[in-house]
This record gives structure tokens, sequence and C-alpha cells, in this order.
């Protein structure tokens, strides 16, 4: 059964830095993709920026480009959110997920899912 568990979130001073861990356990398909999610208070869940399993360039949205990056481990089935410049606005809870298939920006697209981690920014 495949698991995913983030950790690493916190309060930080806007302007620091963060990372988060991700790890999918169970894993047993070598296809797919992870990503990055985050829900502030009062809104949707957005995606954040992802990567596949395989290779290729990761996928950013333009809010964290040139701030946030992503890595992987894939014999670690383990996914690295490094989060620089961090804005009080980036404020929200950072979910990790997991697609058997592909990656894009939908949260539909992937099945499993983590139960969260806070990140705050403080002005």
């Amino acid at each position: 059964q495949v698991q995913v568990a983030e950790s690493g979130g916190g309060l930080v001073q806007a302007g620091g830095s963060l990372r988060l861990s991700c790890v999918v356990s169970g894993r047993t398909f070598g296809s797919g993709a992870v990503a990055w999610f985050r829900q502030a208070a009062g809104k949707e869940r957005e995606f954040v920026l992802g990567i596949s399993w395989s290779g290729g360039s990761p996928y950013y949205a333009d809010s964290v480009k040139g701030r946030f990056t992503i890595s992987r481990d894939n014999p670690k089935n383990t996914v690295y959110l490094q989060m620089n410049s961090l804005k009080t606005e980036d404020t929200a809870v950072y979910y990790c997920a997991a697609s058997r298939t592909k990656l894009g920006a939908l949260p539909r697209w992937y099945e499993y899912w983590g139960q969260g981690t806070q990140v705050t920014v403080s002005s």
C-alpha cells in the first residue's frame, strides 16, 4: 500500500528558507510523478511544483519560479521541496501527492496524498 508522508514544516520569517521532505513508501510503480500542492486558509488547493520519477524537467507554478526547487532521491522514494525567499503569501498547508501515471497541475490526477505540513511565513 502506498503511503505519503511529509515533514519539515514550521515557522519562518519572510525572506527565509525551509526544506520539506516527502517519503512515498510502498511505491511499486516506476513511472508517474510526485508533486507539492498547498492550501491557504479559505482558498482552494493549488499546484506548487512537481517532478516525474523517471526524469525530465520539473514543472513549476509561476508563483514559485526562481524561489522553490524540487529534487528527488529515487532509491529512497523521497522528494524534497526547497523553499527560498519565502513570502507571507506562501503561508499554507503543504501537501505531497503521488501519481501513478503523469505529472500535472490537477489534484485529481494524484491518487495518493499525505496529511500535509503547515508552513507559516511571518512578516
